[in-house]
């Protein structure tokens, strides 16, 4: 992370920007947040890309595609530029983690089990992308994550979008040079094998501090290192003798001799967790340093004036956004920490407009069952009298700037906000992008009562029905006023728990909340929140 340039503009899109976090293959990546202090990661797309017409549609398409992927392994769209905006421009959620490249560039390889837990994780995410019908198609170290509660994949919209410019523009393929699998080198083929193939390739990256293709101390053209994946074998020296056959299963020319994600899942026998404890010496300290100097820069830092905020795109999807995780239940670290959480924020509703908010709305966190695959769905609500310890989904904690003891009129919620909301979804028959969750009806109950900024000011309760079983997969959350900005509020989830305990979901905290009150008796979503399809729109007045 570095200070901006002199020519860097103050702002894009309405988000304004706080340093430079690098230069990609695609263009530039700011550090930037959102209104509320939500930090984001804002990626512009370079101008050649821009200069084929079709780009733009696939553009839209791939971001909208990618925000069907919300996983523990992903992190989530939070907006993108309108059609016609130059540049082109994506922001994701931004973790505070070091990249796979460079923590082995600075630290070394990994150790053995790091790297065996690290594999199982990221073939749990590329299990969510395979099972959205999409591919990564850019797998590298660049593109991993080392955050703290799970490794993340990042940056596979735009390198979605930008594959058929590449093949028809420059003749080139998608994909980094040493990490691609032979068929897109020679075919241009990228699919689900090819990022088995990249796995493997940034795994032995991993293990040894080299790719599979790149002997030590060299510095080879990309051509030569595209003709030695396809025609060479990989060199797996120093990779630990226990991980060498899946690595190798991993590298295979064919893509029919690969396994799939959930083939190799079963070769590593284990499962998401394991990453906690298996961890690098090292990282923590790592992440912790990243957090700090993230949260200086957001406590320093102005949110961009209403008239300034961005205009937000048409929604992936109608309704309310998709369920989350799926997998085993999740192991949560407890207290908020910083980085995705279970239940990544989503990109703004449909016809959403600055002072006209959003129509997506409230999610609720759900892992369930160990045997088959769980829904998460997401929602506000009262806690059951506990403080949900091994809650936390990797929310970064308020600012230092909140605090609970201030009282000036515009640091408490309006007595007009005080008394209970409520409203109702017909859920969803159709299910939530990769999850089966479907859902029958979602019901939202809001209780807000007096209180200062940075205190709390009430509960929400969610009642999320799963369709055939009839279980409630609601969560009850305890909520915080983080922010006042007139008619609109910012809210906090400190703490999260499930409206039904025998259901045997697990509810994630630390989730923030934008409502506006459009009317004496209606509340309605603001352009911030995660949600699930079926979630109603708006709340009213009950009491």
């Amino acid at each position: 992370m570095r200070r901006l340039d002199p020519t860097d503009p103050p702002a894009i899109g309405g988000y304004p920007l706080l340093a430079r976090l690098g230069v990609g293959g695609m263009g530039q990546v700011f550090l930037s947040r959102t209104a509320s202090g939500r930090p984001l990661a804002l990626k512009t797309v370079r101008t050649e890309f821009g200069l084929d017409p079709g780009f733009e549609l696939r553009f839209a398409r791939e971001i909208a595609s990618s925000d069907q992927v919300r996983s523990p392994w992903t992190v989530s769209v939070v907006d993108y530029s309108p059609a016609g905006h130059r540049p082109q421009w994506l922001a994701t959620e931004y973790v505070a983690a070091p990249s796979l490249a460079d923590w082995v560039a600075c630290a070394g390889p990994l150790p053995e089990t790091a790297v065996r837990a690290l594999a199982a994780e990221l073939a749990e995410g590329l299990r969510a992308v395979h099972r959205a019908g999409l591919a990564h198609r850019d797998v590298k170290p660049s593109n991993v994550l080392l955050a703290r509660r799970h490794p993340l994949l990042i940056d596979f919209g735009i390198a979605r979008a930008a594959d058929d410019t590449r093949h028809t523009r420059t003749g080139g393929v998608i994909g980094s040079p040493g990490y691609m699998a032979p068929e897109q080198i020679t075919g241009g083929i990228s699919a689900e094998p090819g990022d088995i193939f990249s796995l493997g390739a940034a795994l032995v990256y991993a293990a040894t501090g080299n790719g599979p293709f790149l002997h030590p101390g060299e510095d080879p053209s990309a051509a030569q290192l595209l003709y030695r994946i396809a025609h060479e074998e990989p060199a797996l020296d120093g990779v630990p003798e226990p991980l060498a056959p899946m690595l190798t299963a991993c590298l295979e020319k064919s893509p029919r001799d690969r396994p799939t994600a959930d083939e190799l899942l079963q070769r590593l026998n284990a499962g998401p967790g394991g990453w906690s404890s298996a961890r690098p010496p090292g990282l923590e300290a790592d992440i912790a340093a990243r957090e700090t100097e993230l949260a200086a820069l957001l406590e320093h830092s102005a949110p961009v004036p209403p008239e300034s905020q961005p205009a937000p795109n048409p929604a992936p999807q109608t309704g309310f956004g998709p369920p989350t995780a799926y997998g085993p239940p999740l192991a949560l670290p407890s207290g908020p920490v910083p980085g995705p959480g279970a239940v990544p924020l989503a990109a703004s509703g449909p016809g959403s407009a600055p002072g006209r908010p959003s129509a997506r709305a409230w999610t609720a966190a759900v892992a369930a069952g160990t045997a088959v695959t769980a829904a998460v769905v997401t929602a506000l609500a009262w806690p059951g009298g506990t403080d949900d310890a091994a809650g936390g989904n990797g929310r970064t904690a308020p600012p230092a700037s909140v605090s609970p003891t201030r009282t000036a009129a515009g640091d408490a919620l309006p007595a007009s906000w005080v008394g209970t909301w409520k409203g109702t979804g017909p859920g969803s028959a159709a299910g939530d992008g990769l999850v089966n969750a479907r859902t029958t009806r979602v019901a939202v109950t809001v209780t807000l009562h007096a209180a200062n900024r940075g205190e709390i000011v009430g509960r929400q309760i969610s009642h999320v029905t799963e369709d055939g079983t009839g279980r409630d997969l609601g969560c009850t959350e305890t909520l915080r006023l983080r922010e006042t900005h007139g008619t609109s509020m910012v809210f906090e989830a400190v703490t999260s728990a499930p409206t039904d305990p025998s259901a045997g979901v697990l509810c994630a905290r630390g989730n923030l909340y934008t409502l506006s009150k459009t009317g004496a008796n209606t509340l309605t979503l603001g352009n911030e929140g995660s949600q699930t399809t079926g979630s109603p729109s708006r709340l009213t007045r009950s009491s």
